[in-house]
């Protein structure tokens, strides 16, 4: 497991860019809201924690993970942000929707990334159980949602090369 003894809020804050000119979206599925509202949390805060003003953080939220693709594409296209941030939370059920939606919402999040220049961040959990997304939503594995604001802000960094 890769995040075994690894916190994933931990990071060397003076490796991150000043992100203070940077401006974020953040798609946000509402399908496990308990999951993605602590992973949406510890962006906005990793964001705010390096120089992000509010004014400069776009919330969009979308039905499911499924439809981050689709939310990501059209804050793309319609918002001008250095990068975007996709949070979601699948959770392994009795049947296969679970391959199907996260394959789908993983190679929906690499197109983008190929076809556009805004880099989209993927944080979406892919859990076999509640308690694994609890503990990496804000529990003993930290929160996804940092780590995934830090790359947004070395993604957006990098645009500027």
């Amino acid at each position: 497991m890769a995040t075994v003894n690894k916190n994933l809020s931990t990071y060397d804050k003076a490796t991150i860019p000043n992100a203070k000119d940077f401006r974020f979206g953040i798609v946000v599925s509402e399908w496990n809201e308990n999951i993605t509202e602590g992973l949406f949390e510890g962006a906005v805060a990793a964001l705010k924690e390096n120089g992000v003003a509010d004014d400069n953080i776009i919330r969009w939220n979308v039905p499911g993970s499924y439809e981050l693709v689709y939310g990501a594409k059209h804050m793309q296209k319609t918002q001008e942000v250095d990068a975007i941030i996709a949070i979601g939370s699948v959770i392994q059920g009795e049947t296969k929707h679970f391959d199907f939606v996260c394959s789908a919402t993983a190679h929906g999040i690499k197109d983008l990334n190929v076809q556009s220049d805004i880099p989209v961040i993927f944080c979406v959990l892919t859990d076999n159980t509640l308690q694994q997304a609890i503990d990496r939503s804000g529990g003993k594995h930290g929160n996804k949602g940092i780590e995934a604001a830090v790359a947004a802000i070395k993604m957006a960094a990098l645009r500027t090369f």
